[in-house]
């Protein structure tokens, strides 16, 4: 993939890269995307807990109740890795 800046992007992409902090600007490039990566995994994790909060009337969180919650939660990663 290619990416065109204008000069004025360029010239700070390349600064950034000179500081230090960054081997070449497309590890400077690459870092900005993990970073938007981030904030948007969180955004949808912040959206599923209040969809949540909202989805109906709170239960008890006993201790087999939280069992019950880490056995699912388990279940569904194993199955996400396996396919």
């Amino acid at each position: 993939m290619s990416v065109s800046l204008p000069e004025q992007l360029k010239a700070y992409v390349k600064e950034r890269a000179e500081q230090g902090l960054y081997g070449t600007p497309s590890d400077y490039i690459r870092e900005l995307i993990r970073e938007d990566l981030k904030r948007h995994e969180q955004k949808k994790l912040e959206t599923m807990l209040l969809e949540g909060l909202a989805s109906g009337d709170p239960i008890i969180m006993t201790a087999t109740e939280q069992k019950k919650l880490e056995d699912e939660v388990r279940a569904r990663i194993l199955k996400k890795r396996t396919g």
